[in-house]
């Protein structure tokens, strides 16, 4: 179905512009998720190799744009490609949140005095943060290539991180590997839960290039 619909995107009009540039805004994600992780976990200092921010604020206004463009495509050539406009427009809302999560990391980063360590999950939650970041890649690639075989595991893949994360969360909240610091202990779990939503988000992307248009999320 996804391959049918990138179809209709790859026509010289407002879809396939739109299309451009929900690329994009995913290629603007992944960037923005590796330099969140490197702020809070990897340095002792607040340092940004990109303004986090302002990048936020270029996928909003994406986001309007291809919504606009969305809009003024189905008004003009009517119903015939209106499942492909739905599909687009609701990645597009998982792609913005996605930006907003990082910026949540950032915030993090930003408001932690060093670096945050996992605790007794470190060893773990640095193998999550590599398998979200290969992820990025994966599902960019799924993305404009239609993959269905890559989007699926990405779909289980996701199902595996979401659930321990998940469990860490619950641990935290029932004292188990909890941090001393009560300022780690409160970070550790909303970044925990940070990451857990990001990836929650790049699923429901996936699900958009396996599922009928119903089933997306």
């Amino acid at each position: 179905m996804f391959k049918k619909i990138l179809d209709l995107f790859h026509r010289d009009n407002l879809l396939n512009q739109a299309l451009k540039e929900s690329y994009i805004m995913l290629d603007f994600d992944r960037e923005m998720f590796v330099e969140s992780i490197k702020s809070l976990r990897k340095q002792d200092n607040f340092e940004l190799k990109i303004d986090v921010r302002k990048k936020d604020l270029m996928i909003n206004e994406y986001e309007r744009e291809v919504r606009k463009k969305v809009l003024t495509h189905l008004s003009i050539s009517g119903t015939a490609d209106i499942t492909a406009g739905l599909v687009l427009t609701s990645i597009i809302i998982d792609i913005e949140r996605i930006g907003d999560y990082t910026k949540n990391i950032v915030e993090l980063a930003l408001n932690h005095p060093s670096k945050l360590e996992g605790s007794i999950f470190e060893e773990e939650l640095v193998k999550v943060e590599e398998n979200l970041t290969n992820t990025f890649d994966q599902l960019i690639y799924a993305f404009k290539n239609s993959n269905v075989e890559i989007a699926r595991k990405i779909m289980d893949n996701s199902s595996e991180i979401t659930k321990k994360c998940d469990k860490w969360v619950f641990m935290l909240i029932k004292g188990e590997g909890t941090p001393q610091n009560p300022t780690d202990a409160i970070c550790l779990a909303l970044y925990i839960r940070y990451l857990k939503r990001v990836c929650s988000h790049l699923r429901n992307i996936a699900t958009s290039i396996v599922n009928p248009f119903h089933r997306i999320g």
